[in-house]
């Protein structure tokens, strides 16, 4: 018994010093208005589901013909339309910074009224993947044939994953895109943020350790190659010492660029259309189209 009794003490001197209010700020999140967290597990469904539709046959569902697709598409959607609307909505709460009074009431209505939006990108979203798919078949003599890329290649998980992103985020929707783009981050090692605009035929090549930055610009047919960071070369702070937000502080890529692996390229550079650039660069200034970047060993 006095064991049980050490421990019980022990416990609640833990248990104390973790609900003290100084011990959990800055990492308690308190609910708006009782609203749940956004779900994991149910945003990671509706990506499947959206797989399962951008590339029919491929994912869960091998017997979609022609003929039945329309009722497996439809049905797929519907779906994805009611879970997301609720994700989204519990992001509108996990964002909110008003009170209950001053917080509008209108979420829900908001929330569905976004997630018809994103739904009617689809098509465009799929577009776009078709040309990724096609550039990475293109880009890579190991690849058998297109379906292998979408099968197998973690760059195409990681697009797709983006792509899907990428619209929410230029809805203004909060913490589902990023959520949408680590859950890729976490499969691939790929690290792409949101908020990055991708051209068509965009192709990583092997991809781990890759990293793009939220405001860089990445035009149509470049490839890069695992290790290769499109970052920030500095944080500027506002007049209150924290990190100014939302300013564009990462390269712009031009077309037909090829980024070996390991190169790292920082800040608001330009890198003109058709140039390459070597492995293991350190590129912090603009390079002229059809430039040759090398080390020289």
């Amino acid at each position: 018994m006095a064991k049980y009794l050490k421990i019980d003490s022990v416990l609640s001197g833990v248990v104390e010093s973790l609900c003290a209010p100084e011990s959990y700020m800055g990492v308690y999140h308190q609910p708006s208005f009782g609203s749940p967290m956004p779900s994991v597990e149910l945003l990671s469904d509706i990506v499947e589901r959206l797989r399962s539709v951008l590339f029919p046959g491929f994912f869960k569902e091998p017997f979609i013909t022609p003929e039945n697709m329309a009722y497996f598409v439809g049905s797929k959607l519907e779906k994805v339309r009611r879970e997301l609307t609720k994700q989204v909505e519990r992001g509108f709460c996990f964002a909110c910074d008003k009170d209950e009074h001053a917080c509008s009431a209108d979420c829900a209505v908001r929330a569905e009224s976004m997630c018809n939006q994103f739904l009617q990108t689809l098509p465009h979203v799929r577009r776009l993947l078709a040309t990724d798919v096609q550039a990475a078949f293109a880009g890579d003599p190991a690849a058998k044939n297109p379906g292998e890329t979408i099968f197998c290649y973690p760059s195409i998980r990681a697009v797709t994953n983006h792509r899907i992103a990428h619209e929410l985020h230029k809805l203004g929707i909060p913490l589902i895109p990023r959520i949408i783009s680590e859950m890729a981050h976490s499969a691939t090692g790929i690290d792409i943020h949101p908020g990055a605009t991708i051209g068509e035929s965009f192709f990583i090549d092997h991809g781990t350790g890759t990293v793009i930055g939220e405001t860089c610009i990445i035009g149509r047919n470049v490839r890069l190659y695992q290790g290769v960071t499109l970052g920030a070369k500095s944080f500027p702070k506002g007049e209150n010492g924290h990190l100014v937000k939302g300013i564009a502080r990462h390269p712009i890529v031009e077309d037909n660029v090829t980024v070996y692996s390991g190169a790292t390229i920082l800040g608001r550079i330009t890198i003109g259309e058709g140039a390459v650039i070597g492995g293991n660069m350190w590129i912090v200034d603009d390079v002229p189209p059809g430039a040759k970047m090398y080390r020289n060993l």
